[in-house]
C-alpha cells in the first residue's frame, strides 16, 4: 500500500515545489492532500487517512505548531510529522520536539534531505507494521490456545476470563464443523490445491461474517482434520441480521459454497449451549455428527438435535440377520457375509424397507461393528473407527437397494478387524518414524503410508496415536517446526525459505503453526536465540 502524504503550506509555489522536488510515486508515496493552512489540514484528518505530514510553521488560521498540538491532543492520526520553517528561532524547535515531531528542517528544503526523511518514514512504517502483525498473530495464537483448551473441556477460570475478555461470546452458541465433503476428489489434489480451496471457503465465510470473522477457527484443530474449518456461532449473529438461526445457516452455507464450486460444503452443527464454559459439549457433539454423517440422508446442514433424536415410532430391528452379519464379519467369512447381507435385505423388504427401518438397523450394525473393533484393542479410538466406517458406507446407497455396497463395506471391515487382531504396531511404527525423518518436508499422509506398508490407514492412525499420544499429522507438524527452529538458529536463511524447506508452502500458515508450538513468531525466536548465545 502506498504511503499517503499531506503537504501543508500557505504559499502555493512552495506546495508545488514540494510536490515536484522528488518522485513521490517512485518512493512508494501518494500525495493525498495539499492544504493551504493548518486548519484545512486538520479538517481533512476528520475523514482522510495520512501516513506523513510535511507542514510549514507560519500560516494563517492555524500554524504548523498548532496543527501538531491539535493532532497530539485529538489523537486523530498517528502520521509522522515533519516541520518546515524559514526561521531558525529555537522556540519553534522546542515546541516541535515537545509534540513529538519527527524532523525539523529549515527552508529551502534540499532534495536529498527530503528523500532521506521519506525513506526513513517508509522504513519506520515497515518495522511498525511487522511488529503490529507479530503482536496480532501472537495474541490470536494465545486466544486459539485458550479456545482449544475450552473445546477439550479444560475450563480453568483464567482461560474463561481471557476468552470472555478478548472474544465476543454472549449467551447461546454452537460449535460448527465446515467440511469439504468429497474425500475422493480431495485426495486427488495436492496440498497446495486443498489449502487453496480451504482458503477460498474461509474467505467467503469471512466476507459473509464481516466483523464476526474472528469466530472462524481455520488456524487450528483439536483433532487434525485437514478438510475442515471450525466456527463458533453465537445467537446474536442471526439476530443482528434480522434472521432466525435456520435462515442464517442456509445463507451462510450458500456463501461458503461459492468458494468451492466443485467440492460440496456441509455444515455440522453441534448442540446449542448457553455459555462458552460448556462449548466442549457442543464441540464433541459436532464430532459425533462428523462420524455419523455418512449414515444419514445426504444434506447440506446437519443439526445435532435433529440427527440424534429418537422418533416416537420404533421401526423393527432385524436382530437375527444383524447378529449373523456381525458374526460373519468377526470371523472374516466372505461367503457368510454375502449370505447375511442378503438375509438382512430380505427381512427389511418384508418390513417395506422404510428409511426409518433402514436407519435403525444400520445404526445398530454400526454400534455392533464398533464393539468388535474395541474388543480387539481397548485403546482403539472410537472416533477414528467411526470416521473409517462413515467414509466407507452410505445409508443412501443401502436405502436404494445396494446390497453390493453393504457387502463391499462388510468385507473391507472384516479385513480391517483382521489387522486389529495382529500385533503389527512395532515394526510398522519404526518404518513410519523413519519415513518422517527422511521425508518430513514432503506431502506425507497416512493413506500413502498405509498403502506402502499394507496396513489400513485408519488403524495405522490409531496405533500411532496410542504410541505417541498425538495424531500422525500433529507429530509431523511438530517435527517440521522443530526442524525450522534449528534452521532459524543455525542459518541466515529467510523465513520463507525455511518454511519451504520444512514442507510449508503457505508462509502465514507456517507462522501460525510456529506461534502455536513455540509461543512466538519465527523472527522473534531467531532474535531471542541469538541474543542468548552472545
Amino acid at each position: 500500500m502506498a504511503m499517503r502524504v499531506m503537504l501543508v503550506d500557505d504559499e502555493p509555489f512552495i506546495l508545488q515545489g514540494l510536490a515536484r522536488l522528488i518522485d513521490w510515486e517512485k518512493e512508494g508515496c501518494r500525495i493525498v492532500k495539499m492544504a493551504a493552512d493548518g486548519q484545512e489540514a486538520f479538517d481533512y484528518l476528520a475523514e482522510g487517512e495520512v501516513d506523513l505530514i510535511v507542514t510549514d510553521i507560519r500560516m494563517p488560521r492555524m500554524n504548523g505548531i498548532e496543527l501538531l498540538e491539535a493532532i497530539r491532543r485529538e489523537k486523530n492520526t498517528d502520521a509522522y510529522v515533519v516541520i518546515l520553517s524559514g526561521y531558525s528561532d529555537f522556540k519553534y524547535a522546542q515546541a516541535a520536539i515537545r509534540y513529538e515531531v519527527m524532523e525539523y528542517l529549515l527552508k529551502p528544503v534540499q532534495k536529498e534531505q527530503l528523500l532521506t526523511i521519506v525513506r526513513k518514514v517508509a522504513d519506520n512504517r515497515a518495522v511498525s507494521r511487522q511488529e503490529e502483525l507479530d503482536t496480532k498473530r501472537m495474541q490470536r495464537g494465545y486466544l486459539l490456545q485458550n479456545l482449544s483448551a475450552l473445546l477439550q473441556g479444560r475450563t480453568e477460570e483464567q482461560r474463561l476470563a481471557y476468552v470472555r475478555e478478548h472474544f465476543r461470546c454472549p449467551d447461546g452458541m454452537r460449535y460448527l464443523h465446515i467440511c469439504l465433503n468429497d474425500l475422493a476428489a480431495l485426495e486427488e489434489m495436492t496440498d497446495e490445491e486443498v489449502a487453496g480451496l480451504k482458503d477460498a471457503v474461509y474467505d467467503c465465510a469471512a466476507v459473509y461474517l464481516q466483523e464476526d470473522a474472528d469466530h472462524l477457527l481455520g488456524e487450528f484443530f483439536v483433532y487434525e482434520e485437514e478438510y475442515e474449518i471450525g466456527f463458533l456461532y453465537c445467537d446474536y449473529m442471526a439476530v443482528e441480521r434480522n434472521m432466525n438461526e435456520g435462515t442464517f445457516m442456509r445463507a451462510f452455507h450458500q456463501a461458503l459454497q461459492r468458494g468451492s464450486e466443485n467440492v460440496p460444503v456441509i455444515l455440522l452443527l453441534g448442540k446449542r449451549v448457553e455459555d462458552i464454559a460448556k462449548i466442549s459439549h457442543s464441540y464433541s457433539s459436532a464430532c459425533v455428527l462428523r462420524s455419523f454423517k455418512g449414515f444419514q440422508d445426504r444434506q447440506s446442514i446437519y443439526y445435532y438435535e435433529k440427527e440424534v433424536q429418537v422418533g416416537e415410532a420404533k421401526p423393527i430391528l432385524c436382530a437375527r440377520s444383524l447378529d449373523a452379519l456381525v458374526e460373519a464379519v468377526d470371523k472374516g467369512d466372505a461367503i457368510a457375509i454375502n449370505k447375511s447381507v442378503d438375509a438382512l435385505f430380505t427381512e427389511m423388504d418384508q418390513l417395506d424397507r422404510t428409511k426409518e427401518t433402514v436407519a435403525t438397523n444400520i445404526n445398530w450394525l454400526i454400534f455392533r461393528l464398533l464393539g468388535l473393533a474395541t474388543k480387539q484393542d481397548e485403546s482403539v479410538s472410537q472416533d477414528e473407527v467411526l470416521s473409517y466406517i462413515s467414509g466407507n458406507v452410505s445409508k443412501e446407497e443401502i436405502i436404494r437397494g445396494s446390497r453390493a455396497h453393504l457387502r463391499k463395506f462388510a468385507g473391507e471391515y472384516a479385513e480391517y478387524l483382521a489387522q486389529l487382531k495382529k500385533n503389527v504396531s512395532g515394526g510398522i511404527l519404526q518404518e513410519v518414524e523413519s519415513e518422517i525423518r527422511e521425508r518430513y518436508a514432503q506431502n506425507l499422509t497416512l493413506r500413502e503410508l498405509g498403502q506402502k506398508y499394507y496396513i489400513n490407514s485408519s488403524y495405522l492412525g490409531q496405533i500411532f496415536r496410542k504410541r505417541y499420544g498425538q495424531s500422525f499429522k500433529s507429530y509431523l507438524n511438530t517435527y517440521r517446526i522443530n526442524e525450522a527452529a534449528i534452521q532459524l538458529v543455525r542459518t541466515d536463511k529467510k523465513i520463507g525459505e525455511i518454511a519451504e524447506d520444512v514442507g510449508y508452502h503457505d508462509l502465514d500458515y507456517f507462522i501460525s503453526r510456529f506461534i502455536e508450538q513455540e509461543g512466538c513468531t519465527p523472527s522473534r525466536y531467531r532474535k531471542q536465540a541469538r541474543e542468548g548465545q552472545e
